[in-house]
């Protein structure tokens, strides 16, 4: 989560589409909008359901123009090969 986290913050579509499961990932990201600053990562709870699978609940808050703004979201992740990849979320 943390790594896809920095990823949007150093604007870095190619590694939010590498870490994206492909039975979900969209075919291209949009770029975030002009001026919006990512102002930090709360991770809140994270649950492994078993040795392959896991949510992750987090807050990102960020800043555009002037105005502050928190994502709440409930991440599924996946492990394939020993590698983790987002799957979705549930926006709270």
């Amino acid at each position: 989560m943390r790594s896809r986290y920095s990823a949007f913050v150093r604007g870095d579509p190619a590694y939010l589409q590498a870490s994206w499961h492909a039975s979900t990932r969209p075919a291209e990201l949009a770029p975030d909008e002009a001026g919006l600053k990512w102002l930090g990562l709360k991770v809140r709870q994270h649950l492994s359901q078993d040795a392959e699978h896991a949510t992750v609940e987090f807050v990102a808050r960020s800043k555009l123009g002037g105005r502050a703004h928190r994502l709440h979201e409930i991440s599924r992740f996946v492990r394939e090969d020993g590698v983790w990849y987002y799957l979705d979320g549930e926006l709270k």
